[in-house]
């Protein structure tokens, strides 16, 4: 099969951390298809990967690369920043086979306000949406944004234009990697590396991720299992989706990514299948019940450079 895959920071040169987190998951993918022995197009502002062809591109032609080579290709997948994923996506899902969720699906998990309005009206577990000033410690972060960007803990928030205040859950900070679908595969709970960091900006702690253990495994994981397939499938989502998890003894549900996220990285270092095999079973036949992993693995930021 074609496959075209593409990821914003790595398509249109995006720097910092974003250029390399986005290189490390298109990296994941592209190896896994190849290693199928699929022929493989990726979207790149100059940087070239060890296996796949690559289409140079730049900010101002990458969502046309993508609707040009969509056509020609047999599935398609894309990432991108919260904003703007779901009008990335609808290229895919117009112009051929959309191996990752529906452009609708993407643009309710990006408003972190209707996602959380969502959860909580099908009882799911999540952190409430705080009114400006509310005397309670919160997690102030933009209603729309992704990775922890100009997120912090506060008391007392004055709630900055286009972003929303949530009630801090003390809690381990944990996600879970799944599959979904008609048949949801959860594939392992991971443990994230959260930092609460003072940097003597008056508005509070600034949260910052950090890294991961990936196939992490607590007493708990069924809860955190049976949280993040409900949430996935009260939102829509569809392939590669990662749910942020804060437990306290509850699973609260604090973000829902429908899209392959920096986890991805780690599990196919340690997973008896390819994750590309999965996201096609996904959409063209059935999924394994399971998957095995045969250990945990660890990693930061500072091993994507």
């Amino acid at each position: 099969m074609k496959i075209l895959l593409a990821e914003y920071a790595m398509g249109t040169g995006m720097g910092g951390t974003f250029f390399l987190e986005g290189r490390s998951m298109l990296k994941t993918l592209v190896s896994s298809f190849a290693r199928l022995g699929h022929e493989v197009t990726y979207l790149t502002s100059g940087p070239l990967l060890p296996r796949g062809n690559a289409i140079v591109s730049t900010e101002d032609n990458f969502r046309m690369i993508i609707e040009a080579e969509a056509k020609k290709s047999d599935a398609g997948l894309v990432i991108g920043p919260d904003e703007i994923l779901a009008e990335l996506t609808d290229l895919i899902e117009m112009n051929t086979l959309n191996l990752g969720s529906t452009p609708e699906a993407i643009a309710l998990c990006a408003d972190k306000v209707k996602c959380t309005e969502a959860l909580l009206r099908h009882n799911i577990a999540a952190p409430r949406i705080l009114e400006n000033g509310s005397e309670a410690k919160c997690v102030v972060k933009p209603r729309f944004g992704c990775a922890s960007e100009a997120t912090y803990l506060t008391q007392d928030a004055e709630v900055p234009a286009g972003s929303i205040a949530t009630e801090f859950i003390n809690g381990e900070h944990l996600s879970v990697s799944l599959i979904a679908g008609e048949k949801t595969l959860p594939l392992c709970a991971n443990k994230q590396l959260i930092e609460f960091m003072d940097v003597n900006d008056p508005s509070g702690l600034h949260i910052e991720y950090k890294g991961n253990t990936v196939c992490f495994s607590p007493p708990y994981k069924e809860e955190l299992f049976k949280a993040a397939v409900e949430a996935s499938k009260v939102l829509g989502c569809r392939g590669y989706t990662g749910v942020d998890i804060v437990y306290d003894g509850t699973p609260y549900v604090v973000d829902v990514n429908p899209r392959p996220t920096t986890s991805v990285y780690g599990i196919c270092k340690v997973m008896d299948v390819e994750i590309a095999d999965l996201l096609l079973k996904n959409r063209l036949g059935e999924l394994p019940d399971f998957v095995y992993m045969a250990a945990e693995y660890s990693f930061t930021k500072e091993d994507f450079k």
